[in-house]
């Protein structure tokens, strides 16, 4: 059976993806990913979406995304793939589990949190270092931790583990943040966060599990340690686009490049969401390119069987 169109990733990209392709009835099939929800399920407090006026968790807006899509016939498979052939049409999509064809693809795999890439990170990954403070944050009450990273993420995250910990230190490259003010004015009011401004670390150290971090000045050089029991990294996101294994054009920083209708190098084949180079990878934007993704698909498919195509307006 060919599918007419298989959305790979679950984030809100994908999901979105999944709403306006089921609502055109092409019965999409969407391939969740290893992280159901991606980079959204793992935010503790999503207070910027529209809609949401109390705040939302990033797994519950998932779940109601998924839900929605359900509703209009997208299929979801929890599943992961790990190669494409764009090369032949129908389009192959393998799995872990199985392969695919399909008239049409949509790839919204999102992307990952990037790595210091110091001693210690990956020794102590799962052990003290933690990319997710909605994960890991309960187990550090009445802890000392770090956050590394200067952003929205890094700093929602440094206050929201400041519920558990006793104290949080925030180490930042630069003298000023980059998270948006309203996010800076809270944190700033925030007793339990120390800020190390115009540092980075370069080593994590410990035994069984983090002890401390070594940390350098950018400005003066000079090197100093702080005492945690965890570290929790925020610095940036790498694109999760290695099962693609060249084909669909990459930009030199491994995102998918796309036109403003969010086709790729390869007619039918579309990208959406973070996995794009977006300037702004938020939960709002990922949503505009899905649905964009969407009707670009479903306009594929009907050129595709010679159908005349409507104008959709809603």
């Amino acid at each position: 059976m060919v599918e007419n169109l298989i959305i790979i990733g679950s984030g809100p990209a994908g999901l979105t993806a999944g709403i306006y392709a089921g609502r055109a009835q092409l019965s999409p099939l969407l391939i969740a990913g290893s992280a159901f929800g991606g980079q959204m399920a793992l935010t503790n407090e999503i207070e910027n979406y529209p809609g949401f006026p109390e705040a939302i968790t990033g797994q519950e807006l998932a779940q109601l995304m998924q839900k929605q899509a359900e509703r209009f016939g997208a299929k979801v498979e929890m599943d992961e793939v790990t190669a494409v052939d764009f090369s032949v049409h129908p389009f192959k999509v393998k799995t872990y589990t199985q392969e695919y064809e399909a008239k049409a693809v949509i790839i919204a795999t999102g992307a990952s949190p990037r790595k210091l890439g110091v001693p210690g990170e990956e020794e102590f990954t799962g052990r003290g270092v933690s990319y997710c403070a909605t994960c890991d944050g309960f187990f550090y009450q009445n802890r000392t931790v770090i956050v590394v990273g200067g952003g929205d993420a890094a700093v929602e995250e440094a206050m929201f583990l400041t519920k558990y910990a006793n104290k949080v230190y925030l180490v930042h490259r630069r003298n000023r943040l980059r998270a948006e003010k309203v996010v800076q004015e809270r944190a700033f009011k925030n007793e339990k966060i120390e800020w190390v401004w115009d540092s980075v670390v370069t080593e994590i150290m410990g035994e069984q599990g983090v002890a401390q971090v070594r940390v350098k000045n950018l400005k003066t050089g000079e090197e100093s340690f702080l005492k945690a029991e965890g570290i929790f990294i925020y610095i940036g996101n790498v694109p999760n686009t290695q099962f693609l294994d060249g084909q669909v054009e990459l930009n030199e920083r491994g995102y998918i490049v796309t036109d403003r209708q969010c086709h790729t190098s390869v007619p039918g084949v579309f990208a959406a969401g973070d996995v794009q180079e977006w300037v702004l990878q938020q939960i709002a934007t990922a949503v505009g390119s899905g649905a964009m993704a969407a009707m670009e698909a479903d306009k594929f498919i009907a050129e595709l069987e010679g159908t005349a195509y409507p104008e959709r307006t809603a």
